[in-house]
């Protein structure tokens, strides 16, 4: 049978069909009538403490039902399911091709040639050598395995377009929490407690995913995360400033205003006019290099991907043969090395602490990456096993010399739009950066400090995201507020603070949502027996003698008392409007329930309460479509006895012909 937008309510749920109240059979024109008979609320069967504890634990870990394949299987075959599930790499490997291969290995070549000049510079904003930035690989010289992250996640990882490396906001939070516990100037300290911070985000990461925690990563909301990462990218950029000035003297604060006095009182005697050429020349470059990859149904995108190697190549090249590093350009990368991690004394708890804040946040823009590539070439990332590839890619990372690698939004992007087919492009970048460092590691002690800040603001620039900004306007001015509030947190004041606000907002949000739900006045649609809220539909008739309310939300300990304070405003500002126009008073109050998704004994006695209080106003109180976990616990509460157990309807509808039959449209 077919149904009509009007089937259907405001929250999205499906009404009940429009009946009759009489139901006629027969061809003839004195057709036989039955009257309507009202529905009774089904109380579900009963169900022991056990199933329904084990129903919630499987909703709450197991949604996904992660063993459902392995069901029916042998003993073999179940043994193949299980090292696919912990390596999708050798479940996808069975499939491959030529033709994947070359799509491949052109996408790691292109994303290769981005990730070298960028990871170098995210090096020394996380206040790290550059070969710790190239994470892929540092320290040749003394380990040939440290190229592991990508690798790790080539084999371990769900998805198929992400590109693994260092980031720009997690190499400022983990450089400004470093900065904040250790001197960078001392560098074999600063380098331990990075690494020591980097095997603690791995831990984290690895421990939400296998404890199937991932659900927590969300708390933080979309506007906050675009909030903050546009403040982070202005944070960043003028970081750089100090090494697109070739400023010598620059402040620790990462705050916009004492960046900016930093900046203004080197300029008489800080700035140098040759480091300042050479940086804002290639950075015009990298722009307009970027402006062309988006021209042209982006034909293009391969001119922004090899931009900022050919700025580091050709501006390493100008330094060595005009021996520019002698006339005061900055240049100089440290040398590769190898240190420990702490596991005793003090560092252990900074670390950790450090760690833990990091790989959050780190975790939280990757699972944003994949699921937005997942999303275009529509397959399922699994949440949980990424949890557990980064946090396996990071503890063995901090093993050997690497800082906290993530997915990066800028290479993801080349890395889809150069045609991967699957996690090789991160095996070949592995793989070509390996070839890299063991080969031109010499000449990047030449590459200009302004090269690498012109490559940074490059990049950054894409995470301030105005048209997102304006939608969140839009949509929700409380996600704006939350969005403002993590970007001026960031910008100016710190990082950790914006991120802080961020979280906080994210909270707040979600407290202020459960602690004040939705109620709304319902009235009947003409011509139908479809009840809406009578705010969108001002048409909709409200019932001599009823007031029907409808609670928009579950009714726990944290809202209940606002719940039933509510409906007795609803209650009071009714009967004055009643009194006003001298029509009948409320006899019936019927609280439609169909949002209600649950309950608590709170929520109950505030019910308690409420029939008490409309009692003593001669109100008869009703429920009308509570659900099977409503229903049972109300039941469990004999709260039925107390209202009457008629006083429980089916629908609105069913409420309204028994209690209010003479009522005619």
């Amino acid at each position: 049978m077919s149904r009509r937008i009007g089937d259907f309510d405001d929250v999205g749920n499906e009404k009940e069909a429009a009946a009759p109240d009489r139901i006629s059979s027969g061809r003839s024109s004195s057709r036989v009538t039955q009257p309507y008979v009202a529905h009774k609320v089904g109380l579900p069967p009963k169900q022991s403490i056990f199933k329904e504890f084990t129903a919630a634990v499987k909703e709450t870990f197991f949604s996904d039902q992660p063993l459902r394949s392995f069901k029916d299987q042998s003993n073999s075959r179940k043994l193949v399911l299980g090292i696919e599930a912990l390596f999708p790499f050798f479940r996808w490997s069975r499939d491959y091709n030529l033709a994947k291969l070359r799509g491949d290995v052109i996408a790691g070549l292109t994303i290769a040639s981005l990730c070298i000049p960028q990871d170098i510079g995210y090096a020394k904003l996380a206040g790290l050598p550059a070969e710790n930035g190239l994470c892929k690989l540092s320290s040749v010289k003394k380990r040939h395995s440290s190229f592991v992250p990508p690798l790790i996640y080539a084999f371990m990882g769900s998805s198929r377009d992400i590109a693994i490396g260092p980031v720009a906001v997690v190499s400022l939070l983990l450089g400004t929490l470093l900065q904040e516990e250790v001197s960078s100037k001392d560098l074999v300290a600063y380098r331990r407690l990075a690494f020591t911070a980097t095997f603690f985000a791995g831990v984290t990461q690895f421990t939400l995913g296998f404890c199937r925690l991932g659900f927590l990563i969300d708390f933080l909301s979309h506007a906050a995360i675009i909030g903050f990462m546009a403040g982070a990218a202005i944070t960043i950029a003028l970081q750089q400033l100090k090494g697109l000035f070739g400023i010598k003297y620059f402040t620790k604060k990462t705050d916009i205003v004492s960046v900016l006095r930093s900046v203004f009182s080197s300029a008489h005697h800080g700035w140098n006019w040759e480091t300042i050429l050479i940086g804002l020349s290639f950075l015009a470059f990298l722009i307009i290099a970027k402006y062309i990859g988006k021209i042209k149904n982006k034909k293009y995108f391969w001119v922004p991907a090899i931009a900022p190697l050919v700025s580091v190549i050709l501006s390493t090249f100008f330094v060595f043969i005009t021996r520019a590093d002698k006339q005061g350009v900055a240049i100089g990368v440290n040398p590769p090395s190898a240190d420990q991690i702490h596991f005793s004394g003090d560092f252990l708890t900074k670390g950790f602490k450090i760690g833990v804040v990091v790989g959050m946040v780190a975790l939280t823009e990757a699972i944003a990456i994949g699921r937005t590539f997942a999303g275009m070439k529509d397959y399922q990332i699994d949440g949980n096993k990424e949890m557990v590839a980064m946090g396996t890619m990071n503890i063995i990372g901090s093993m050997t010399s690497c800082y906290v690698a993530t997915g990066s939004f800028s290479r993801s992007a080349v890395n889809y739009m150069a045609g991967c087919h699957t996690a090789v492009s991160n095996i070949v970048m592995s793989i070509v950066v390996l070839l890299t460092l063991v080969f031109i590691t010499p000449l990047f002690k030449y590459t200009p400090n302004a090269i690498l800040a012109s490559i940074i603001i490059s990049a950054v620039l894409g995470l301030i995201d105005i048209e997102a900004m304006k939608l969140i306007w839009k949509i929700d001015k409380l996600d704006f507020v939350a969005c403002m509030g993590a970007f001026f947190g960031v910008v100016f004041i710190s990082v950790e603070i914006g991120l802080l606000i961020a979280v906080s907002i994210s909270f707040a949000k979600i407290l202020l949502q459960v602690t004040r739900p939705r109620t709304a006045l319902l009235g009947r649609i003409p011509r139908t027996k479809v009840y809406r809220n009578v705010q969108q539909y001002p048409e909709a008739i409200q019932i001599p003698g009823v007031l029907i309310v409808r609670v928009d939300s579950a009714i726990y300990f944290s809202n209940s008392n606002y719940v039933k304070e509510r409906i007795l405003r609803w209650v009071t500002d009714e009967e004055a409007e009643l009194n006003q126009k001298c029509l009948p008073k409320i006899n019936y109050l019927i609280v439609e329930m169909s949002p209600v998704t649950d309950i608590d004994t709170s929520g109950i006695h505030a019910l308690e309460e409420l029939y008490r209080s409309l009692q003593k106003r001669d109100i008869q109180l009703a429920l009308a479509n509570p659900g099977t976990v409503v229903i049972d616990k109300i039941h469990a509460s004999e709260f039925p006895d107390l209202i009457g157990k008629d006083k429980i309807f089916l629908s609105v509808g069913d409420a309204i012909l028994t209690l209010a039959p003479n009522y005619e449209i």
